[in-house]
């Protein structure tokens, strides 16, 4: 076999920002699954599996310049790019490495053990080969009370789909030319399928929704969501059985809304659920009841369980910042959350401390209001849904503030200054979260205007415009390309007092502008 292992390598990975990988939410996760974790006050070891581009990596580092950061990837394309743009921002605590899983455990420059091991969208798409190959890794790698997240497609969520793929790799795979081409082609032929009225398509009507769905996506993600030789969707149980070979424990979901399964099941659910002892088989079950085709799990080598006083603790001192202006999160909640659980008695007085800034658990509760309205489990459960929803994150301490601004700073200007020529990054660095935010390409040039001196936003659009005009790139409305400068410099302009009124000031709060 080659090098690739049977994984594709025509078309690149994409560069998206994950935000489970952040470790201040994987701290607080474990927080909420009662595990015990300081992160905080001690250098960690973080190492991620796979990287791919590895942005994800390099945005970690720079957002958490106390922590020293560890990637893999087998594609030298990839490893190259993330060490060019570690090179850009000036990231000293980022190391990448060309590796294959099983050659990687002997890389002498790594360090005796990590604190976190992450691996995001690469156990069900490699070979069970390499799947023992990690769980290797973790077993030498992992210092005793460390933190493993992981992701993966899982059954029974995919069964319907399977059939779908082997259509599409069949059909890729009867030539030899370049894979998009073949992509493309595969893809043509499913469509013919399903417009003959194939009864594997009549029969399942999910499967026909879900290949619309894929048609206008972008082909580098299909390539390697679809088109690997490995494609192995999981038991939820499966995967707790393997890693326990590293001796991991299953702590639960890095889904925070799934721990209020109010909002999740019906009373029905909840009451057969409430029936399985076993938590192994009780969150198999819920994986029916659900029927889930992703997860992002949270695994322990060791587990150290909070006591009441000392969850207490952790809870109180506990920082968070609104990640969305507070009126659209809370015209969100009304939207999304009618349960009793969310009241807008309840979330009401935590957006009004929330929308002055960051601030911890404690201060939360020495608001008169929300001291003397709400019981300790609503703000806690209140505070999860909210980081579970993402109109919420977990923040880090003040403490070595100066040090993540100067970090951040660096990585956000490499990143913004890429957005002239691409709009392939789209996530800044956040000082206070040690996460990313999603900033568009428009965004990302107001931006760099911003930091040239210009301070309205009619000046933003008139530089985007000055950026964008010279490459003949054009903005599109409603699904019509405006044609004109007038028109462009419209659209922009509605767009930089959008960003005027909405994402700019939650940039202001998280410190990417600064």
């Amino acid at each position: 076999m080659s090098w690739t292992q049977g994984y594709v390598d025509g078309l690149d990975y994409t560069f998206d920002f994950y935000r489970e990988l952040t470790p201040s939410l994987l701290g607080f996760a474990a927080l909420c699954r009662g595990q015990k974790f300081a992160f905080e006050g001690r250098l960690l070891k973080y190492c991620e599996l796979g990287c791919g581009q590895g942005f994800s990596t390099n945005l970690l580092a720079a957002a958490n310049p106390d922590i020293e950061f560890y990637a893999n990837d087998f594609n030298p394309a990839h490893i190259a790019g993330a060490r060019s743009l570690a090179n850009d921002a000036a990231l000293a605590n980022v190391h990448f490495y060309e590796h294959a899983f099983a050659d990687f455990t002997d890389e002498p420059a790594l360090p005796d053990g990590f604190d976190i091991i992450s691996l995001h969208g690469v156990y069900s798409w490699i070979s069970a080969k390499n799947r023992g190959e990690i769980a290797n890794f973790i077993f030498r790698k992992l210092k005793p009370g460390g933190l493993v997240f992981i992701s993966y497609n899982t059954l029974p969520g995919w069964s319907s789909v399977l059939p779908l793929r082997r259509i599409l790799i069949d059909r890729a795979n009867r030539s030899s030319g370049p894979l998009q081409a073949r992509i493309e082609e595969a893809l043509a032929f499913a469509d013919t399928l399903l417009k003959s009225d194939a009864g594997y398509f009549k029969n399942n009507p999910s499967v026909k929704t879900h290949f619309g769905q894929m048609q206008p996506m972008s082909r580098n993600y299909l390539a390697h969501e679809y088109f690997n030789e490995d494609w192995h969707p999981m038991y939820f149980a499966d995967v707790v059985r393997e890693l326990s070979a590293a001796k991991l424990s299953f702590l639960g979901s890095v889904d925070l809304l799934d721990v209020v399964e109010s909002q999740l099941l019906s009373p029905a659910q909840q009451d057969l659920l409430g029936g399985e002892a076993d938590p192994i088989q009780r969150e198999a079950l819920k994986a029916i009841v659900t029927n889930e085709q992703f997860r992002r799990d949270l695994f322990v080598k060791g587990a150290i369980p909070h006591s009441v006083r000392s969850s207490t603790g952790g809870w109180i001192d506990a920082r968070f910042a609104l990640s969305r202006p507070r009126d659209v999160v809370a015209a969100a909640l009304k939207r999304r959350f009618t349960n009793q659980q969310l009241q807008e008695a309840v979330y009401e007085p935590l957006l009004n401390v929330l929308s002055g800034g960051p601030v911890t658990v404690r201060e939360i509760l020495s608001d008169g209001i929300v001291g003397r309205s709400l019981s300790w489990g609503q703000v806690t459960d209140t505070l999860s849904t909210l980081v579970g929803a993402g109109y919420l994150q977990p923040c880090l301490q003040a403490e070595g503030q100066a040090k993540r601004d100067k970090s951040c700073a660096a990585f956000n200007a490499a990143v913004c200054r890429s957005a002239k020529d691409s709009e392939t990054l789209q996530f800044l660095a956040s000082p206070v979260t040690g996460g990313g935010v999603r900033l568009d390409r428009f965004e990302q040039l107001f931006l760099l205007a911003i930091s040239d001196g210009k301070e309205q936003p009619e000046e933003w659009a008139i530089y985007a415009w000055s950026v964008l005009a010279p490459q003949g790139q054009k903005l599109l409305k409603e699904g019509k390309t405006l044609e004109t400068d007038e028109e462009n410099l419209t659209e922009l302009f509605a767009r930089a007092n959008a960003f005027t009124n909405n994402l700019l000031p939650v940039c202001r709060s998280l410190r990417i502008v600064q």
